[in-house]
């Protein structure tokens, strides 16, 4: 192994060195072997007991090509960090650009990350991290990570070597590049090699060894109910602080697959992953290096493997709940009502209403629980000259078994005919939040937009996180 492998962050299983041409047999049967920790206790339901605040956000509403927002996002560039380990510690081989080519909005309301090879055969990609760096449970409360990813579609030997990774990484990282695993290392979602799994991994402690097995960390796979390969897919991490001793969770789509507690790993190795300003998230698609290869027994990628597959992002979200000391600073969203015009191609905070029915429920960030009979209003939204194709809401419901109802969207009056609706019912709890989309019919200008709910039972059916209209 070469030295400069020890202590540098990676990802699950991606810690043995890649030898120049080659894996190695050892490298290749511990890339292999099963992850340290499996939950065996799943929750089902994201945060039930929780109410949850939108501390960060952004939701990719950009126009195709359009490279992400400089006040969220700086760029990693070429093959590693000034001063830090070659091909980012990890043997991966695409050198990271900022070029649209590689990372850029695809104007679907989406974040495009495609791993692109040339004619003399080099391959490049991209790797963003977020400029906070103080993402952190407030104390007696809990953090959230979420995101929503499509891995890149291409699968077999065209996938050999692909790599796409949601995670986070200690603050302390930043201009040391030598201090992991002890400052910590979240991976929320990893792919590799186009399989139908995802992988969420705590690396801490010291490397190789120590409490969190490095250099495969402790981990789980999860197969997302069924594949993780189709379509897209919401991956959350939650750092739990709210009891007497913390817990670490990782969910696919609402489903608890791996749990880490303070109490299985040493008090120090604890405080050291948590006792600083906080954690930045990473989005990278990577292109070989130690875990596609040890997965595949050789090196990757090959002259079989596919350039021009994209892991799209429709968004990544930063949560707190409970406690004191929540992070500051505002979401990339449209901002609340009270003046001005709103896009309606831009993300619009459920909360921003202009006017609702009587005693309407607002909650951690969102509207609801809401019922047949409610409704709200959003001032002056521009739709410019050209018809929006869709609409997607961003909604969560605990409703009992057999209770629905329709979500409408409705023009300048709330008793006009609906332009367009859809049907929600249990999504998996009040927090287990789903992006639905519903068609719409033409309309241009600016208007008032009406939300209205429907609903042949009495109960009540959804809650609302935000909406946008795409064209």
């Amino acid at each position: 192994m070469a030295d400069v492998q020890t202590h540098v962050p990676t990802r699950n299983r991606r810690r043995l060195a890649r030898a120049i041409g080659a894996v190695t047999a050892g490298a290749a049967l511990i890339a292999s072997v099963g992850l340290a920790i499996v939950n065996a206790n799943a929750q089902t339901d994201v945060g039930a007991a929780q109410t949850w605040d939108l501390v960060w956000a952004d939701e990719f509403n950009g126009s195709a090509g359009q490279l992400p927002s400089a006040q969220n996002w700086q760029f990693d560039l070429g093959h590693s960090y000034p001063g830090g380990p070659a091909n980012w510690g990890t043997g991966e081989i695409a050198a990271h650009t900022d070029n649209p080519a590689n990372v850029s909005m695809d104007g679907s309301g989406n974040l495009k990350i495609t791993a692109l090879r040339d004619g003399a055969g080099a391959w490049t990609s991209a790797r963003i991290e977020t400029v906070r760096s103080d993402f952190k449970a407030p104390s007696g409360g809990t953090l959230a990570i979420e995101g929503r990813l499509q891995l890149p579609q291409v699968s077999g030997d065209a996938a050999l070597g692909y790599w796409p990774a949601f995670w986070a990484l200690g603050s302390p990282f930043r201009g040391n590049y030598w201090n992991w695993p002890g400052i910590g290392e979240f991976d929320i979602m990893e792919n590799v090699n186009g399989q139908a799994n995802a992988h969420g991994v705590l690396h801490c402690g010291v490397a190789p060894g120590g409490p969190c097995n490095e250099f495969n960390g402790l981990g789980a796979t999860t197969q997302c109910g069924g594949s993780c390969h189709n379509g897209f897919h919401t991956y959350r991490f939650e750092w739990d602080d709210s009891g007497a001793s913390g817990q670490l969770r990782w969910y696919a789509d609402g489903q608890l697959f791996h749990t880490v507690n303070e109490s299985a790993l040493p008090a120090d190795t604890w405080t050291q992953m948590t006792n600083h300003a906080g954690y930045f998230v990473l989005l990278n698609l990577a292109m070989g290096g130690a875990f596609p290869d040890g997965v595949a027994g050789f090196a990757t990628p090959t002259a079989a493997t596919h350039p021009g597959a994209s892991m799209l992002v429709d968004y990544v979200r930063v949560y707190t709940a409970g406690g004191s000391g929540e992070p500051t600073g505002e979401p990339t969203t449209t901002p609340g009502g009270g003046g001005g015009t709103r896009d309606a191609y831009a993300s619009v905070e459920a909360t921003s209403f202009d006017g609702s029915s009587t005693g309407l429920p607002v909650s951690g960030g969102a509207i609801g629980p809401l019922g047949n009979g409610d409704w709200v209003r959003y001032d002056d939204v521009v739709f410019g000259s050209s018809s929006p194709l869709d609409f997607v809401a961003r909604v969560a419901s605990g409703a009992a078994g057999g209770v629905s109802g329709l979500v409408e969207v409705r023009i300048d009056s709330r008793t006009a005919a609906p332009i367009g609706s859809f049907a929600v019912a249990n999504t998996g709890g009040w927090t287990s939040w789903r992006d639905v989309p519903g068609n719409v019919a033409s309309v241009t200008g600016t208007h008032d937009v009406y939300l209205t709910f429907t609903s042949g039972q009495s109960q009540d059916f959804v809650s609302v996180d935000q909406f946008y209209f795409r064209h």
